[in-house]
């Protein structure tokens, strides 16, 4: 579903502020895959993301998803096919339109229609969003006419999931979407994650901070280090590692141990 090839990007080359971000990045992701990433900062993990997405191109290399070469694809294009959530939960959401009006500009985002900006949501459509909706077991079908801003954070992360996700994406992309919720409320999103995630059979990429979960969710963990994947484990070597099992493995691919405090503490 996604193969990115020998992907670089460096930002202000030739001056002092040079940063390489992706260095000679290489990826592929099989249909269904979920994938979490764990990575100190300034690994790349969040520079991996933008460029899938298109919010800049790579220098060079290639990215395709889906059989299709998106390398140069304008972003608002790419939109129709990637599902992106953020670690703030006020992001991917207006918060003075109501949650149907939120659930109709993502579902005609998302439309494979030539004439999305003519098209008009449908009482039916309004019938399938309030459905949707139910299987948050948040009550939110029944406030479709509220505006968003009136949500807490988990359910506003729930919708922006659900958005995300009411038109199956090619990929899905959480960048530590649970982050900066309370424990439970990010406990009830990870469970949310993982039902439509299965349901829906949807190719995933989830950078985490939190080692257990880079290890129980879905079915491969990849680790990445200056700009690039530096480990990549699934299969019965994923099952059977423990979080120093991980950490010893990147300490030896990396050529250092991991230097993040805050993924440290998640142990």
């Amino acid at each position: 579903m996604l193969k990115i090839i020998n992907a670089s990007k460096t930002f202000n080359p030739g001056t002092i502020n040079e940063k390489k971000a992706l260095v000679n990045l290489n990826l592929e992701l099989k249909t269904g895959d979920f994938a979490t990433i764990v990575g100190s900062n300034g690994a790349g993990k969040s520079t991996l993301f933008n460029a899938i997405t298109g919010n800049f191109y790579v220098d060079k290399g290639h990215i395709i998803l889906g059989g299709e070469d998106i390398t140069f694809k304008k972003d608002y294009l790419r939109s129709k096919d990637i599902g992106h959530l953020f670690q703030d939960p006020l992001k991917g959401t207006a918060p003075n339109m109501t949650i149907e009006e939120n659930m109709a500009l993502a579902y005609l985002r998302a439309s494979t229609s030539n004439h999305t900006l003519f098209n008009r949501i449908s009482a039916k459509d309004k019938r399938r969003f309030r459905e949707h909706l139910s299987l948050l077991n948040m009550g939110l079908e029944d406030r479709m006419k509220q505006p968003v801003g009136l949500l807490s954070g988990g359910q506003r992360q729930a919708l922006t999931l659900l958005m995300a996700t009411m038109v199956t994406p090619k990929i899905l992309l959480l960048d530590e979407h649970t982050a900066a919720l309370d424990p439970a409320t990010a406990e009830n999103v990870i469970e949310l994650t993982k039902r439509i995630i299965k349901e829906r059979n949807i190719t995933c990429l989830m950078v985490t901070h939190n080692m257990n979960q880079a290890l129980k969710l879905g079915n491969r963990t990849l680790m990445m280090h200056h700009g690039s994947i530096v480990l990549d484990i699934e299969g019965k070597k994923r099952e059977n590692m423990t979080v120093n099992d991980l950490l010893n493995e990147f300490a030896k691919n990396a050529g250092q141990d991991l230097d993040n405090d805050r993924i440290l503490l998640s142990k």
